[in-house]
């Protein structure tokens, strides 16, 4: 797995990690039932502490996006398509926030469509 990992973000390490496995589920790189590194090897992998590994792991799965398996591995959950529906209402979410923000600044909704094209 792929994950790249910006250290000198101030967005902590776990929610990059969430992010990116989002993002390789939503890109189709990482499909259900595919099974994912363990926290330990991750952890090993991105040279940080595996504490921080399994944050982001029990996000994904309060998510939806993983499944551990005792004894098994952990794994896409079969479930993606409604984790996915619900990270695209997030992001649709963050826009109107957004949106409502840049109208207090006296834009419209034609304009703002507008610069964003």
């Amino acid at each position: 797995m792929n994950i790249s990992i910006d250290y000198t973000k101030r967005e902590p390490i776990y929610e990059q990690i969430v992010r990116e496995v989002e993002k390789l589920i939503t890109l189709g790189v990482l499909k259900s039932g595919s099974q994912i590194p363990s926290v330990r090897a991750l952890a090993y992998d991105l040279g940080i502490n595996p504490n921080t590994v399994k944050k982001a792991y029990d996000i994904l799965e309060e998510n939806g996006l993983i499944i551990s398996k005792s004894t098994k591995g952990t794994f896409i959950s079969d479930n993606i398509s409604k984790a996915k529906e619900l990270k695209i209402e997030e992001l649709i979410n963050k826009i109107r926030e957004i949106t409502k923000e840049l109208e207090t600044y006296g834009l419209d909704k034609e304009e703002i469509i507008k610069r964003m094209k």
